[in-house]
């Protein structure tokens, strides 16, 4: 097994997690456990999920199949916007493990705030007993905003250890990132590469790409671990696993960090999902 050396970030709850994870969004059936098998050979040990997903079967089978032990993973499910209610919260995450076939989830998240709801302060709470009953070990966020923050820690106060959110160079969320820093949250990003947008070619990408002898998608990925950020990439393709866990062996200067920040856009998000109006797709 190829095993790469990967950094971890500490979490304000003691706990650690991998700076780079595995993304399995359509990554389903037996040709993703496939998929995230060939990532977990490659030496990816933190796998992100979702109910909405679909695909926590896929990555239960993925571990079992890889021989390893459970510890030498750090496995995140999502919880639905459908679910935010205290019971049935606790419900999907026993749901979730046995969807699985695990005894604990490493990190449980609630997938959106949905504050045309306001359940989320409730769902928060439930996170908060699921980690005192020990099917979670940590517990956080996605697609919180300063404001969804706040309320949760003043309700509980309990911090999440994690918050993970839309980042990649058109959308560089940097007041959010200071945000999360101020309170001890560990920033993840998902579609951390843009989903498909022309950041991949654009011309100071393509620029240090060449000065550093690496892809554009490392670069940016690159990028990311400069800001503090935790990406999380997702690929089917066994070339860009390998690729994407080649980020440890260059550093991008402070000035070629800035140029990359430079190309966020005010109109940058992948789908216009603004987590103050978004209503979850199930």
């Amino acid at each position: 097994m190829n095993e790469k050396y990967i950094p971890f970030y500490e979490l304000n709850d003691g706990h650690v997690l991998p700076q780079i994870g595995l993304g399995t969004y359509q990554v389903r059936g037996m040709r993703g456990v496939d998929q995230i098998l060939s990532a977990i050979q490659l030496g990816y040990r933190l796998i992100d999920t979702s109910t909405n997903y679909d695909s926590e079967g896929a990555v239960g089978e993925a571990i079992r199949r890889s021989g390893l032990p459970r510890t030498e993973f750090y496995v995140t499910s999502k919880l639905p916007g459908q679910y935010h209610h205290y019971d049935d919260a606790l419900k999907i995450i026993e749901e979730s493990l046995l969807r699985l076939g695990l005894d604990y989830l490493d990190l449980y998240l609630i997938h959106w705030p949905l504050p045309k709801r306001d359940n989320y302060v409730e769902a928060w709470t439930a996170l908060v007993e699921a980690q005192k009953r020990g099917l979670v070990r940590s517990i956080g966020v996605s697609n919180f905003e300063a404001v969804h923050l706040d309320r949760i820690i003043e309700a509980t106060g309990v911090t999440p250890a994690v918050n993970q959110n839309e980042i990649h160079p058109y959308w560089i969320q940097d007041e959010l990132l200071k945000d999360n820093q101020s309170r001890g949250i560990v920033t993840e990003a998902w579609s951390p590469l843009g989903r498909g947008s022309a950041v991949l070619n654009e011309p100071v990408v393509i620029q240090l790409a060449n000065k550093y002898h690496k892809n554009a998608g490392q670069i940016i990925l690159r990028w990311h671990l400069q800001r503090g950020v935790l990406p999380i990439p997702k690929s089917s393709s066994l070339t860009h696993q390998r690729d994407n866990l080649e980020l440890w062996d260059f550093e991008l200067t402070n000035d070629e960090v800035t140029s990359i920040n430079n190309l966020s856009k005010t109109d940058g998000r992948v789908d216009n999902q603004d987590p103050k109006v978004y209503e979850e797709f199930n």
